[in-house]
């Protein structure tokens, strides 16, 4: 029902830095420092991707620099005392690299971040070429859409729909990405409906309602489901 979503290579960055195995230590902090990012991601070949150093990666080096860690840290942290001990990009990287494809939702990729809790994602074809990179900022981006953008879909996909003329009489206005929905309708047990479709929306911040039933009697309450 809903119109298609914005996909990741919709939003992705396409000019991206990435280092191969043998990067050293201090190439990695210049290529983050000049670049101002986070993550690299490591590569192989013909750019098929094989890990990603992150800034986290790297500071296990400050973190460790001079300190001298017990028994117990040595075991409960042995894989960060290792990459303190590294040089290269291959001994740092986090591999299998978490990635996602050009194709993937935003949703689908903000889960795939959220879970993991990194900041970036490589973008890989179906091959394991990277083609991009998406960061949070770019998964954001569905938020700058125009207000009556967003207004036109919700009446278009979701009011056409659930509440169609001449039963119910909406009236939608979309101010900052909060959406409202004013006026009179049938059945107020689409309500809950609405308003999960409506969050759906890319660029919804959030949904209220004002709304009457057909018997003129105010659904009070209807737009917190």
């Amino acid at each position: 029902m809903h119109g298609t979503p914005h996909i990741v290579s919709d939003v992705m960055t396409q000019t991206v830095v990435s280092v191969g195995r043998q990067a050293s230590f201090k190439e990695l902090v210049q290529l983050m420092r000049d670049w101002q990012v986070s993550a690299l991601p490591v590569v192989e070949g013909e750019g098929r991707v094989v890990g990603v150093v992150s800034e986290a990666d790297l500071l296990h080096k400050e973190e460790f620099r001079d300190g001298d860690p017990d028994r117990y840290t040595q075991l409960r942290r042995l894989a960060d005392l290792t990459k303190a001990g590294a040089v290269t990009a291959e001994q740092l990287m986090t591999s299998p690299a978490l990635t996602t494809r050009p194709d993937a939702t935003l949703a689908q990729a903000a889960r795939t971040m959220a879970r993991a809790k990194v900041k970036r994602l490589p973008v890989v074809d179906e091959f394991g070429v990277l083609q991009g990179v998406v960061s949070r900022a770019d998964l954001l981006k569905v938020f700058l859409r125009g207000d009556e953008e967003i207004a036109e879909e919700v009446r278009r996909e979701v009011v056409s729909y659930l509440f169609p003329p001449p039963s119910s009489t909406l009236h939608v206005d979309v101010q900052e990405g909060v959406v409202k929905l004013v006026g009179r309708i049938r059945d107020s047990a689409l309500v809950p409906v609405a308003a999960r479709l409506v969050r759906a929306v890319e660029g919804v911040v959030d949904v209220e309602f004002e709304l009457t039933t057909g018997r003129r009697e105010e659904a009070s309450g209807a737009g917190r489901p």
